[in-house]
């Protein structure tokens, strides 16, 4: 396995313990787990920029830009939408 795959894989790892974690903070019965869950989510969040920041430094994964206009369109169509 090569160190491209390897990443990728670790990569995806921290986000299915991110996605695990992020449940376990909503579901909490008590503040004492809640506040475990969301410390060990966050230092998880954290993990996963380091390793997303080394991959995108060695060019294995692809930043794409998205033109003002698309970001301006979507922020509009969000702040339109009624959750009520």
């Amino acid at each position: 396995m090569n160190d491209k795959t390897l990443t990728q894989d670790l990569l995806a790892t921290v986000k299915q313990n991110c996605d695990l974690l992020l449940s376990g903070t909503i579901e909490s019965s008590s503040e004492n787990v809640r506040d475990a869950f969301s410390t060990a989510l966050f230092e998880n969040l954290r993990i996963q920029n380091e390793i997303f920041a080394k991959m995108t430094d060695k060019g294995w994964y692809e930043k794409k830009l998205v033109e003002p206009a698309k970001i301006q369109q979507t922020e509009k169509k969000f702040a339109e939408q009624s959750f009520s």
